[in-house]
């Protein structure tokens, strides 16, 4: 499915998530400067719809109406498995940019990379917050490394997700270019419309990451869909907090990985259906149950 570009200006500054235009994937001027992907200001117009708040219920998206699903992935411990090889690199990466950015020493920057993590759900949030760095060159920085022979997944994920009803939308707080070079690698990037990444998640002049319900709100206005009819897939439990928050079914994907993850006796109120891997929801396509 093509994804839809609005031909009237945002009242908030545009995101830089990926849009698909006849084929063709184009990024804002944020996410083209990082990455040298054409901007979307570059890509063709057409008349779309508008957000879904600003429409009557009559004119619902297409695919937002008879039942139809849109579902909202993480990436890191849900598509594919960061744990295993990733999540270390990305620590000593971090912690490494944290300390040339600040000249202070790694175990300052450590302290400080898990402060704002835990915090602000990103580290470069805390990095812009308190010292006013440049988010792309701290996001250059810290994710220097080839990700590409680091990632794990699920066997035959790429023809299971296609199998999938309803439109799929990468919502990461990882950065744009590491999302994409993963997706690529996994050979999973025409399956999602949008990709919306922690450069994307910067309105209302501050960056606001998951688990913000005021985010996920914002992202659905964008993407011109209802609460009632997304869902967010995801391995971290506040994030899926924060979506409940702001209307959304959730499914939470367990993984003893998960950087600060918190068990839970059961299923708590706010988890609609909780799976072992992303693969069991694909495979199983077992009922959202709200308790």
């Amino acid at each position: 499915m093509s994804q839809d570009i609005s031909t009237q200006a945002p009242a908030s500054p545009p995101g830089a998530r990926v849009q698909r235009v006849g084929g063709d994937l184009y990024v804002s001027e944020i996410a083209a400067a990082v990455t040298g992907v054409p901007s979307v200001a570059s890509a063709p117009r057409r008349q779309v719809r508008r957000p879904l708040s600003r429409v009557r219920v009559t004119r619902r998206p297409v695919g937002a109406g008879q039942g139809q699903p849109v579902w909202f992935f993480d990436l890191d411990n849900t598509l594919h498995d960061a744990s295993h090889a990733i999540f270390s690199h990305i620590d000593l990466s971090m912690t490494q940019a944290v300390m040339e950015t600040l000249n202070v020493s790694e175990e300052e920057a450590h302290v400080l990379r898990k402060r704002y993590w835990q915090r602000y759900g990103a580290t470069l949030i805390g990095m812009v917050r308190h010292h006013g760095v440049s988010p792309a060159e701290f996001l250059h920085r810290s994710h220097s490394f080839d990700v590409r022979p680091l990632v794990r997944a699920d066997k035959d994920l790429r023809n299971r997700l296609s199998r999938l009803p309803g439109r799929k939308i990468l919502l990461t707080n990882a950065p744009h270019n590491y999302a994409r070079t993963i997706l690529r690698h996994l050979g999973i990037l025409h399956c999602f419309d949008s990709l919306w990444a922690v450069e994307d998640m910067r309105f209302h002049g501050e960056f606001r990451v998951k688990p913000s319900p005021a985010l996920m709100r914002h992202v659905m206005a964008m993407e011109g869909v209802s609460a009632n009819n997304s869902v967010l897939v995801e391995d971290t439990s506040a994030n899926l907090r924060g979506a409940r928050k702001a209307g959304m079914r959730t499914v939470y994907v367990r993984h003893p990985g998960t950087p600060f993850a918190k068990s839970h006796r059961g299923r708590p109120l706010f988890i609609d259906l909780q799976v072992n891997s992303v693969s069991h929801l694909l495979l199983q396509r077992r009922a959202l149950r709200r308790s």
